[in-house]
C-alpha cells in the first residue's frame, strides 16, 4: 500500500502484461515519494530511472533519453523549474509533469521552454497521474 504523496492504489488489470519502451524519469529529493512513483509507474510497465537531485538527473545519460519526467518543484540545491530551464537551453525538449508540496499558482518557466504538461499538487490520485504520463508520452512519441 502506497502512503505519503499518493492517493492510492495503481489500477491494473490482472492478466493484461504491459511493456512500454519509454523511459520515466523521477526527481524528487524525498525518498518515500521516489520508491512510490517507482513502484507505481513499475507497475503500470514503464521503465524508471529515479533521482535525488535535479544535479544528479542533468549529469546523467538520463535526459536524452526520458520519454516523461516527472519532477518536483522544491528541492535543495537547483529547483525542478531551474532544471527544466536548463534542459531547454540544452535544446532537450522532454515533456515534464510538476509535482509540489506547496500550494498556490506554479512559478512560471523560462519563455524559451515549453509550457509543462501538468502540476500536480501533492498528495495526487495515482491514476490522474499515470493517465497524464500515458497521454504524454502518446503525444510526444
Amino acid at each position: 500500500m502506497m502512503t505519503g504523496a499518493l492517493d492510492g492504489l495503481p489500477e491494473i488489470s490482472p492478466g493484461i502484461e504491459m511493456s512500454y519502451t519509454a523511459v520515466v524519469s523521477v526527481v524528487d529529493d524525498d525518498e518515500s515519494v521516489r520508491a512510490a512513483l517507482d513502484s507505481l509507474l513499475r507497475s503500470h510497465g514503464y521503465t524508471v530511472r529515479v533521482y535525488a537531485t535535479a544535479e544528479a538527473f542533468l549529469s546523467s545519460a538520463a535526459p536524452q533519453d526520458t520519454g516523461c519526467l516527472i519532477s518536483d518543484i522544491q528541492m535543495p540545491g537547483m529547483s525542478g523549474i531551474q532544471m527544466y530551464d536548463e534542459l531547454s537551453a540544452r535544446g532537450i525538449r522532454v515533456p515534464v509533469i510538476f509535482i509540489t508540496g506547496y500550494q498556490g499558482s506554479p512559478p512560471r518557466v523560462s519563455a524559451e521552454a515549453p509550457e509543462p504538461i501538468a502540476y500536480f499538487p501533492k498528495p495526487f490520485p495515482c491514476g490522474e497521474l499515470v493517465a497524464c504520463v500515458e497521454d504524454a508520452l502518446t503525444r510526444h512519441a
